[in-house]
């Protein structure tokens, strides 16, 4: 049965992609989301549609370069482009991944004060050293990482897509918000935080490492190219769904996403009374998942751009891995302020220093002596380009909010 064939091979590539799925999809993400369907309905449809675009456009070159050489990626680019480039690449990966980290810490925390009533600011004391033992002591990370993380991401796509049949949305509505409108200068952070929640191009870079670490070769190529698409679309189609549920269940009411307890909002019709614990369940395993890896890769991206290891098996990767979690955990303890729009800044503000991941690869890429047949054709330049000038519109305007707060104080 050829049809059998084809999904046992489909299922066999999965597994990085879904990896980069769980990090992008923190408890940043869940908020960002939560956050824009319950205070624009389904108005900015569209941003996630080209993020994605971008995303894809970015890891499946991650993907193409990880199965096509030996050296990492960032190895690559110090040789042809000069150490200290990728330097600043490891140095913005590091920055990005910290922002995550720190939105990550304020997910497990409130997750976890939703289902026990503790204090949010006693976890990210217990989750962060949970996550550091794991780094030192599970034998093989990769294999552990990629079984929990596709089954964290499976559940919740089950429960936000059951969901969103019980709230009966508009469709018309639904396709509009596909279609880009007009907005204001003040929904830019909105829209940079919509982007910041899809297009994460350090983890796009690190895509690369993932393929290396599953032992694919170029023979495997189709194997990472699908393996890529899919993480990026479930990635998507979650943000959506949790977009369009909480358009339709929050927004006609006027109700604006503040809490956790108001983004749990949104499950009542399935869950009923117990839709916060429900809730809080499903932020917690996203905030864990994407604490863990995140701080891999922001660890290991900051090492490897310095020139001292690449691999999880190697010391310095770990120590700068460590130095990620307790960053975040102490910005996180000593946070205050409202915790949702916290998230939506920290998501805001991840992308700030992205612009040179994006033009590294795009640089690595297109350089025939490191990539040969694999090196980026047209359309794909066209695409990536895109994705560059939409982050990099993205970085401008954030820039400017954040130098006419600090001239406001």
């Amino acid at each position: 049965m050829r049809w059998l064939k084809t999904l046992k091979f489909y299922l066999k590539s999965l597994g990085p992609g879904f990896i980069i799925a769980s990090v992008v999809l923190g408890p940043g993400s869940i908020a960002v989301s939560s956050r824009v369907g319950s205070e624009h309905g389904y108005a900015f449809l569209w941003v996630i549609l080209f993020a994605a675009i971008s995303m894809v456009i970015y890891s499946s070159m991650g993907a193409r370069f990880g199965v096509s050489n030996s050296d990492s990626i960032l190895r690559s680019i110090a040789t042809n482009y000069g150490k200290w480039f990728a330097a600043v690449i490891g140095i913005s990966a590091f920055l990005a991944a910290s922002s995550f980290q720190f939105g990550n810490n304020l997910g497990v925390g409130i997750a976890m004060e939703g289902i026990t009533g503790i204090d949010e600011r006693v976890w990210p004391f217990v989750f962060t050293p949970l996550a550091i033992l794991l780094l030192f002591w599970a034998k093989n990370l990769y294999k552990l990482l990629e079984k929990l993380m596709m089954f964290l991401v499976m559940i919740m796509i089950v429960a936000f897509f059951i969901n969103l049949l019980l709230t009966k949305p508009d469709v018309g509505q639904i396709a509009e918000g596909f279609v880009p409108r007009s907005f204001s200068f003040k929904s830019l952070d909105i829209i940079a935080a919509l982007v910041g929640t899809t297009f994460v191009l350090h983890a796009a870079l690190y895509q690369s490492y993932l393929a290396q670490s599953k032992g694919w070769k170029e023979s495997d190529l189709k194997k990472g190219l699908n393996d890529s698409y899919t993480g990026i679309t479930l990635l998507a189609l979650i943000s959506l769904l949790i977009i369009i549920t909480s358009a339709s269940a929050l927004h006609p009411y006027g109700i604006t996403v503040n809490s956790a307890a108001d983004m749990a909002l949104q499950l009542e019709s399935l869950f009923g009374s117990y839709a916060k614990v429900i809730f809080s369940i499903g932020l917690c395993a996203a905030a864990f998942s994407s604490l863990m890896v995140n701080a891999v890769m922001g660890g290991g991206l900051l090492a490897d751009g310095l020139g001292l290891g690449s691999t999880m098996s190697e010391k310095m990767p770990k120590i700068f891995t460590t130095v990620t979690l307790l960053l975040g955990m102490f910005i996180a303890v000593f946070f205050r302020g409202n915790i949702v729009y916290a998230l939506i800044l920290a998501q805001a503000s991840s992308i700030l220093a992205v612009p040179f991941i994006a033009f590294g690869m795009f640089l690595i890429l297109n350089n025939k002596k490191v990539m040969g047949k694999h090196k980026n054709n047209l359309l794909q330049n066209v695409l990536a380009v895109f994705g560059f000038v939409l982050i990099s519109i993205m970085v401008y305007f954030m820039y400017s909010k954040i130098i006419g707060y600090v001239q406001s104080l």
